[in-house]
């Protein structure tokens, strides 16, 4: 089932088989048994201590489970005991060892949780990797085992569970086809009654056509100890020869609950059948008069008219559903389990065997008992274990044949159908009847399912009739089944049912296919082929519900009357029914189920409708799963009580494909004080039918601001998109403060890898529309979003896609929707996002439709599509991807995803494809013009050798040339970028001139039209975008990429308040949480563009950077490295705290090829909250990141140059004015156009306060980083400036002068270092810059505003 529910359903039954613990501990402490008291499952001391290490731990709290395993601290115990290099791991995901699907851990759903892994193989040789738990003691009847695997078919051979004990290995499961679905799978292993020792092993068997990637994890046992010593026992309960304390209900019933056997013995039976009971036969098959008939040597007095076999486990097939081992002995083959016998308990017999029906779907298989005296004290109880699996078709019934003098009559007492997987499940009937009967079990088998039967076991009270005595045997056959669908109807015959084929559904001239019942469509007069398909107020009948559960719960049709609560049904009627949850006899978990036939396919506006009572102790769980595609699936549950009254609820189901079932689970504490039970009624189904259309279908614009109109989110998996207001981006983009359509994989906890926001079908116009909308992508592990047109018979048709976070704020996109004119097929639009990871969000709002087409995309990335790019001339242009298997050598990956999955255009510039001189042409779809100044980038990729002259021109009607390069390529993708403003409607056409070179090829890949100038090669303030910079995930280093914000925008995760360039919270700047880092040397890289080899004396690389961290404990990483085909270089790094300023760094930067800087972001100690920003990043090509001496002279000291600071109340002579020095040094040498001019100016503080705190340490780092920029700034050609030695000597000396002076006015106040301060938030640097048209004003500091030891430093 789905995860919360298998979360609520563990916490609930973990608080039964824990409210005891103490007490069984303290009696196994005087208890005189000889038993061993580790490992088996049961807490003999008071804090558990004997129950750790033993392939589990005692109660997680993460799994609400009292004995599990998630591997999130070590193995508990499991040892890899593989003979070869295909091993078991513990291991995360993200891990280049599993397999790339494996993105997260099934506990937490995160990247950063633990579980086993056997990695993907290299050699050829078929190979097993073997996991072992510790050894084991004692495993109850009731005992499951639950885990969770992550793998397909594809993955491995066979991945099998096996049970060793004493010399005999049982096969408690495998694979062998059954492995499939995505993501993490459920898997639940009965082991049934074990004495003695055994352990668990768990193998994966792999070859050279098998990758052999599986994980798991979460490994639970439940109800696996036998019960403990009590005192006393309540008057329920039967005290078992080993002081332990049994139900009533489970003496003679087939199984050792006591643990001794104890239960089994002719004292327990007789006090199970009111007291009364004789002495058995002494051979083991008759005590009290019991009678058990286990197929150990035959049929015993049963009579097999037809269909059924005598088999055993052994010879089970190992591809089918077949049992690999009986009730009786729990063995394949083996010694018997005498059940009824006082002791010894165990004899040497033939192989434990069953009886099995295989036979053909519509061909029963029926077994009769002998004849029975009339019961009419309903004391005559029929036990018995049989097992449905492999086929939702499969049954088994009940049915007692009376001899009545006037008709025999045939009474249905049971009926069991559906898979209930691979278990023997007990049920116990009461049989009542005036004459003499017969107990007729029916089996009927579905495609590739089996039915079987074992330990028939009868009480003393069904008095068998002699042979002697003269009654007519039963008929050979039972009646059909009550059923609606099976080609069967009641009332007259049409000739219509003389003509449909069997296993068709006839209604009036009409002949169904099983297919076409109940899949919301009504075809028949009257809807009579959608009943009893789950849509029911149960007033009739089931509605087609079945009872699947296995355990002490089950699901019945009541009426209110005879319920003792609820008293009425959901309408308030007192002679109504309803569908409620009571006890039953199963021996497995105590879950009842009930599903609904095969179901679908339904619209993407299907919800259902009902009335539910829950009123539990402590509480009761209600649950709505769907089984699609083999899995279970959460559609809705609820925990708390309904307070005694019928609550409606409405679920949405969404669009799903034939065939799906809904489940309702209800669980409940009946022996709890306050526990009445829990119901449920009137269930509808509303807009299900798929191929009707309503008006609201059709609003296809949409703001969110109502409702989601004609956008309907797909039900598949956990992750769903939902109509939000103050989820992700925290504001919507039509008002700032609507809704938008939103998915979170984190609220609540989602482990779906994607999820569709659909439209139901749509009625093609007879032209093209323009499909525009806002789209938000943002986060360190987000994924893709992408829109896909579909349409019945056709292949999909990709609209759009994004690929990785794109910041921090709402973009907009178009996409055209082109219709055929001559086509009558509906169509469908789809949104799907899916996920990279689990931490990020997507968001969708302002959709919008108009007649005619778009305007080309501003961005292209070809993954999805060509964009409406065309190709001519003599070569031809494609779209491809190097995993494509074409003919044309390639780029190894392409740029948007850097994976041989990806796509790009790519033309063949070989002789025979492009002859020498002869041109390719692709062309661009149109462009709106530009108002404003534009940037066009794209990314090419040339050959090795030489393919030609690659060209880029802008078409307004006539041809531009802007772009041009004609030189061998290599291995890296190149960035192109031009500056353009068309004045109308204009196109972007790249053209490729042959050179008559084989083997030769160019490509383009990731076009983007960005508004504003071009930056330079390197260099970024991040106020528009990333610039050139790539923040691609590296799978390597955990999939996570930077990101990019400002203070002003809502954000989840932490990031700096201002930015650098503009020092106002409405700046932006690249940033990295990383907090969402586990520990395993895990990063994220900011990547530049490939640079060209640098100048003798290498080039200058200045940037500002952020870090913010708690002292002392933990602090982020921030390093600079070089990477290019000599390898990768550490350039430089530093590990910092919180600091609430930014910092200036530079490195010089060397390398005599072309090479790539990359700033990677990283952790020194444990994952916490703390993000690590850069902003302002420049690349000096050529230059130093030494700042220029001024030369003798050139700095001259002065009332003109460097005047005194006018201050309140006098003038203070050692004061300067930075706008004084720093207009000096300008009037000097004056700066270059595109240097920073600044005008710092000293402010005062409130109360005529003449120095300001630290004053003149912000002077001094301030001149200090002028001096870096307008120096590192200036043309290359620029004079050097030196200082006189004599006037740097009266400069420091001043500098000092001022800063004795500051702090003796500061200890004057009491403003000591020493002194305990609040803290402050005030953020130094250039936080709380004024930036004007021509200088830069710094604001007053003001007394709560002090410079920070750190600061102080890095000054």
């Amino acid at each position: 089932m789905g995860e919360r529910w298998r979360g609520t359903q563990n916490q609930l039954l973990a608080f039964s088989s824990l409210a005891n613990t103490f007490v069984q501990s303290v009696l196994a402490s005087h208890s005189s048994s000889p038993r061993k008291t580790t490992c088996n499952f049961v807490c003999d001391f008071w804090d558990c201590s004997d129950e750790s290490q033993c392939g589990y731990h005692q109660e997680y709290s993460s799994l609400h489970s009292p004995f599990a395993c998630d591997f999130e601290e070590d193995t508990c115990g499991w040892q890899d005991i593989s003979t070869s290099g295909y091993r078991w791991l513990r291991d995360q995901a993200g891990s280049t060892f599993g397999s790339p699907e494996l993105r997260s851990d099934h506990t937490f759903g995160t990247d950063l949780g633990w579980f086993m892994v056997v990695g993907t193989h290299q050699g050829k040789e078929p190979a097993t990797a073997i996991l072992r738990s510790p050894v084991l003691h004692e495993a109850a009847p009731t005992c499951e085992i639950r885990l969770r695997y992550h793998g397909n078919i594809q993955d491995v051979v066979n991945l099998q569970i096996e049970l060793t004990h004493n010399s005999e290995t049982l096969m408690l499961w495998q694979s062998l086809g059954r492995v499939g679905g995505s993501g993490w799978q459920e898997l639940v292993v009965t082991t049934g009654r074990i004495q003695g020792d055994f352990w668990i092993t768990i193998s994966a068997t792999r070859n050279a056509t098998h990758r052999g990637a599986m994980a798991l994890d979460d490994m639970e046992f439940w109800n696996c100890g036998l019960p403990s010593p009590q005192s006393s026992c309540t008057s329920s309960q039967q005290h078992c020869n080993n002081y332990a304390c049994v139900a009533l209900t489970q003496l003679c019933d087939g199984e050792d609950n006591c643990g001794d056997a104890s239960d089994e013995n002719q004292v327990s039976c007789s006090k199970g059948d009111s007291g009364k009971g004789t002495a058995g036969d002494g051979e083991g098959r008759t005590v009290v008069n019991h009678k058990i008939t286990d197929f150990e040597n035959g049929l015993g007095e049963w009579e097999n008219t037809t269909g059924w076999v005598i088999t055993r486990g052994s010879e089970a097939s190992v591809a089918s559903a077949e049992p690999v081992r009986d009730h009786s002995k729990n063995s394949a083959s083996g010694n018997l389990i005498c059940l009824l016998t006082p002791s010894p308990l165990f004899h040497t017999s033939a192989p434990g065997s069953f009886l099995l029906t295989k036979a053909d779907q519509g061909t029963p298989a029926v077994l009769v008992s002998p004849g029975f005296h009339p019961s009419t004290t309903n004391s005559c109880v029929f036990t018995f274990y049989y097992y449905l699996h492999g086929s939702e078709a499969g049954s088994l019934q009940l049915f007692l044949q009376s001899q009545d003098p006037e008709s025999h009559q045939m009474n249905l007492i049971r009926t069991r159908q559906g898979d209930l997987g691979a278990a023997w499940v007990r049920d116990k009937v009461t049989l009542y009847s005036k004459n003499p009967f017969w107990i007729l079990l029916k089996g009927e088998t579905g495609p590739g399912g089996v039915v079987g039967l074992d330990d028939l076991i009868l009480n003393q009270h069904c008095k068998q009739v002699s042979k002697v005595e003269d009654i007519r045997p039963p008929a050979t056959s039972a009646p059909d089944m009550p059923q609606h669908h099976q080609g069967t109807k009641t009332g007259p015959r049409t000739p219509a049912d003389i003509f449909c084929e069997p296993g068709q559904f006839s209604c009036g001239e009409l002949c169904l296919s099983p297919e076409q019942l109940c899949d919301f469509v009504p075809q028949c007069a009257g809807g009579v082929d959608e009943e009893n398909c789950g849509g029911t107020n149960f007033e009739s009948g089931p509605g087609g519900w079945r009872d699947a559960s296995v355990g002490s719960l089950q699901w019945q049709r009541i009426r209110a009357q005879d319920s003792s609560d609820p008293k009425t049904d959901a309408l308030g009627n007192e002679a109504g029914y309803f569908l409620s949850v009571q006890r039953a006899w199963g021996q497995l978990m105590g879950v009842a189920r009930v599903r609904t036939p095969v179901l679908g396919p339904s619209g993407p506006g299907c919800t259902l409708k009902m009335a539910y009572y829950l009123q539990g102790n402590p509480q009761g769980i209600l649950s709505l799963g769907v089984i699609e595609d083999g899995t279970h699936k959460l559609a809705w549950s609820i925990q708390r009580n309904s307070n005694a009254t019928w609550t409606w609820v409405t679920v949405p189901l969404g669009e799903r494909m034939r065939p799906f079932q809904l489940e309702l689970l209800g669980l409940v504490v009946f022996s709890a004080p306050g526990t009445k039970g829990i119901a449920v009624d009137e269930i509808t189904f509303v807009n299900c039918n798929p191929t009707v259309t309503t008006e609201k279908d059709t609003e296809l614009s949409c703001n969110f601001e109502r409702d989601s109109c004609g956008w309907y989110p797909e039900h598949k998996t956990d992750a769903l998109w939902r109509r939000t207001s103050v989820q992700g981006p925290g504001y919507d983009h039509t008002t700032s403060q609507g809704h938008f359509m939103y998915l979170d994989p984190t609220s609540p906890p989602a482990r779906g890898m994607g999820a569709r926001l659909l439209t139901a079908p749509q009625v093609s116009p007879a032209h093209n529309e323009c499909l525009s909308f806002w789209y938000h992508l943002y986060g360190p592990q987000i994924g893709t979003l992408s829109l896909t047109l579909r349409r019945t018979g056709e292949a999909d048709t990709h609209l759009w896609a994004r690929t990785g976070t794109h910041g921090n704020r709402w973009h907009q996109a178009w996409a055209t929707l082109s219709h055929p004119s001559d086509s009558s097929e509906k169509y469908q639009l789809a949104f799907e996002a899916h996920r990279n990871g689990y931490h990020g969000n997507i968001a969708v709002d302002d959709i919008t439709v108009r007649p005619g087409p778009c305007w080309a995309p501003r961005r292209c990335s070809f993954e999805n599509s060509d964009c409406g790019f065309l190709s001519s001339g003599q070569g031809a242009w494609q779209r491809r991807g190097n995993a494509t298997g074409s003919t044309i050598k390639g780029p190894r990956a392409d740029h948007t995803t850097e994976t041989r999955e990806g796509h790009y255009m790519i033309v063949d510039t070989s002789p025979s494809a492009l002859p020498q001189g002869q041109t390719a042409l692709l062309t661009s779809e149109e462009y709106s013009p530009l108002a404003q100044p534009g940037c066009l980038t794209f990314w090419y990729h040339l050959s090795l050798q030489n393919p030609g002259t690659f060209r880029v021109h802008v078409d307004e009607g006539k041809r531009r040339q802007v772009f041009s390069v004609n030189a061998p390529g290599g291995f890296a993708w190149r960035l192109g970028s031009v500056d353009v403003q068309p004045e109308k409607a204009w196109k972007v056409v790249f053209e490729a001139v042959g050179a008559g070179v084989e083997h030769t090829y160019m490509a383009v890949d990731d076009l983007y039209l960005k508004d504003g100038l071009c930056p330079q090669p390197g260099s970024c303030d991040f106020e528009s975008d990333m610039c050139s910079w790539s923040h691609t995930a590296w799978p390597g280093l955990g999939g996570y990429s930077w990101d990019w914000s400002s203070g002003a925008i809502p954000s989840r995760y932490p990031q700096p308040s201002v930015d650098h360039t503009l020092g106002t919270e409405t700046g932006h700047f690249a940033f990295f949480d990383t907090s969402v880092l586990g520990p395993g040397g895990r990063a994220a890289w900011l990547q530049s563009e490939p640079l060209p080899p640098t100048p003798t004396g290498g080039s200058c690389l200045r940037f500002w950077y952020y870090m913010g961290f708690p002292e002392h404990f933990y602090k982020g990483e921030l390093k600079v490295l070089l990477l290019s085909s000599q390898g990768l270089l550490i350039l430089w790094g530093t590990e910092a705290y919180l600091r609430q300023q930014w910092l200036e760094g530079h490195v010089q930067v060397t390398s005599p090829v072309e090479f790539q800087i990359i700033f990677e972001a990283t952790l020194g100690g444990q994952p916490v909250l703390g993000p690590i920003a850069l902003d302002d990043i420049v690349y000096q090509a050529g230059r130093s990141c030494e700042p220029p001496v001024p030369t003798r002279g050139e700095l001259l000291w002065g009332s003109g140059l460097v005047p005194q600071a006018q201050m309140p109340g006098g003038i203070w002579p050692g004061a300067v004015t930075a706008a004084g020095l720093f207009g000096s040094i300008r009037r000097q040498h004056p700066a270059p156009r595109s240097s920073l001019s600044l005008s710092v100016l000293l402010s005062q503080r409130p109360g005529g306060d003449e120095v300001l705190r630290h004053g003149t340490l912000a002077i001094f780092k301030r001149a200090t980083m002028y001096l870096h920029v307008w120096g590192g700034l200036g043309r290359e050609d620029s004079k050097s400036a030196t200082i006189p030695v004599v006037t740097v000597t009266l400069l420091a000396a001043l500098l000092l002068g001022l800063l004795a002076f500051g702090m003796w006015r500061r200890m004057k106040k009491g403003d000591h270092p020493f002194k305990k301060q609040e803290e402050t938030t005030a953020a130094s640097g250039f936080d709380n810059v004024v930036f004007n048209s021509d200088h830069v004003t710094l604001p007053p500091i003001t007394g709560d505003q002090t410079t920070t030891p750190d600061a102080v430093q890095d000054i």
